[in-house]
């Protein structure tokens, strides 16, 4: 995409499946992203690289989805002083079910911070890093704002709905 804001990478396609989750939310703002499948582990040049060269051209957030060991945040973040924000993964080759994702990248040491959000929760990723650019962007900070007043209006219609049907027969309708 021309002039990506933030850089979205994953260590592998299969991450594309939750991780595609924050391309959409941030094409829904305007916000235009890069998507990037570069390993901590197994590429580990190709991501300084592309993190330096992203960092120079303009992107001012990162968005790394990591599972298992998740070094790629805090690898993104060893490499930048823009904001990193970690997805933990969860992955079926894990025992752990996603917990050791969420602990490797939490526990990032001082001086190399990575915001996380939950497992999984590649929307709220994208969601932050609008939030993120529109501290210094008023158009993004009007595009997030009525996402956000548009979640509290749907949010309403459902109550409205169930007060209305009763929680039993919306379940049935929703398919629960």
């Amino acid at each position: 995409m021309k002039n990506p804001l933030v850089g979205i990478i994953m260590g592998s396609d299969s991450d594309l499946p939750v991780m595609k989750d924050a391309v959409k939310v941030l094409e829904g703002l305007g916000v235009s992203s890069d998507v990037r499948i570069i390993s901590a582990h197994r590429t580990p040049q190709a991501l300084v690289t592309y993190v330096t060269e992203a960092s120079e051209s303009g992107v001012k957030v990162f968005i790394a989805g990591a599972g298992m060991a998740a070094a790629l945040p805090g690898a993104v973040a060893a490499h930048t002083s823009a904001p990193v924000i970690g997805v933990p993964l969860s992955s079926s080759s894990s025992a752990a079910g996603g917990m050791d994702a969420i602990l490797s990248i939490v526990q990032m040491p001082p001086g190399v911070p990575v915001a996380t959000v939950g497992l999984n929760s590649a929307k709220n990723a994208g969601l932050l890093a609008a939030q993120i650019l529109a501290l210094g962007d008023a158009e993004v900070a009007a595009k997030v704002h009525a996402y956000k007043e548009k979640l509290g209006v749907d949010a309403l219609a459902k109550d409205k709905k169930v007060q209305e049907k009763g929680y039993t027969k919306y379940l049935e309708e929703q398919g629960a």
